[in-house]
């Protein structure tokens, strides 16, 4: 059979996805994922630093071999937020290009929401009701309203959580002061999303993988284990008990978390704190996570 390669350039992590491409459904044989923290420490100046840059060289080397081990005979490699607004993007591509042959597109931000709908259909039923899908990366955030067969607005803001870490996570456990200020910043920046929310009342948030899948960790441990169902519901009073440990936890109290992944120790805080916002903002009746997210959604356009 016929294997193709996926591979989603995230601000914080690398991921790869090998798929067979069968007649009914295509079968995922491999995924990887690398935390290569693309945007860590250059965020604010939109350059990659040297040490990111190599972080995400290498993962990009052992992405190659694993490729070349499955013998994908098509690769399609995508770029957000970090290389989309990097200085030196354009070098990190050519020099994978020389390295490993793989040939990377950034895509912008409507794009990026389009694939992540992709994504979250596949993986989800959402029957004739509206919903508001929230895919919360390391420098941009998605937001889609949409219902199982079309998309009635969407928009990407970069309000990612390494640059939400970076201006307002100033103290450990972060602080009533600095979530305060978080929270003023997001009732100036959503004002477009609050406006669509109110015409398209959507009944349910969907979080797309992330942040999401740390939570549904959180809420069952065996979650990566028995879950291998790509939808998982949140209820809302588990959300909120695991959200107040999250905020009010140190950094040593996260990373003796065995269901918060390293990657995600310090960056959950605002991703948390995001989440919550969105709640609060507006009524919905049901929280659910979607494991497949914008790989996915470049797996089911491709076929």
């Amino acid at each position: 059979m016929n294997s193709i390669a996926i591979i989603d350039l995230g601000t914080n992590t690398f991921h790869l996805l090998i798929a067979e491409l069968n007649v009914k459904r295509p079968e995922i044989i491999f995924q990887e994922t690398i935390p290569v923290k693309l945007g860590e420490g250059g965020m604010r100046d939109g350059q990659i630093t040297i040490s990111a840059f190599e972080r995400g060289i290498s993962a990009l080397r052992q992405f190659k071999k694993n490729i070349d081990q499955h013998k994908a005979v098509q690769v399609k490699a995508v770029a957000t937020s970090a290389l989309r607004s990097a200085s030196n993007g354009a070098e990190f591509i050519r020099q994978v290009l020389a390295e490993t042959g793989i040939e990377i597109e950034i895509i912008d931000g409507n794009r990026e929401a389009e694939l992540i709908f992709s994504g979250v259909r596949a993986a989800l039923n959402m029957k004739d009701q509206n919903s508001l899908i929230m895919d919360i990366g390391g420098g941009s955030v998605e937001f889609i309203i949409c219902d199982k067969d079309q998309i009635f607005w969407k928009k990407s803001f970069d309000i990612g959580a390494a640059r939400l870490m970076d201006q307002f996570h100033k103290s450990d456990p972060i602080s009533e002061s600095n979530i305060n200020e978080l929270y003023s910043f997001l009732n100036s920046i959503l004002s477009d999303l609050k406006i669509q929310l109110d015409i398209y009342k959507p009944i349910q948030l969907i979080g797309s993988a992330g942040a999401f899948e740390t939570f549904a960790s959180m809420i069952d441990p065996e979650f990566s284990i028995l879950f291998e169902k790509p939808e998982f519901n949140i209820e809302l009073n588990q959300f909120e008990r695991i959200a107040k440990f999250i905020i009010g936890s140190s950094h040593e109290e996260r990373a003796m978390t065995a269901s918060i992944p390293a990657v995600r120790v310090d960056m959950i805080v605002v991703a948390t704190l995001l989440t919550r916002y969105i709640l609060n903002t507006y009524t919905f009746k049901a929280l659910k996570l979607s494991t497949y997210s914008l790989k996915e959604g470049i797996l089911f356009e491709m076929i």
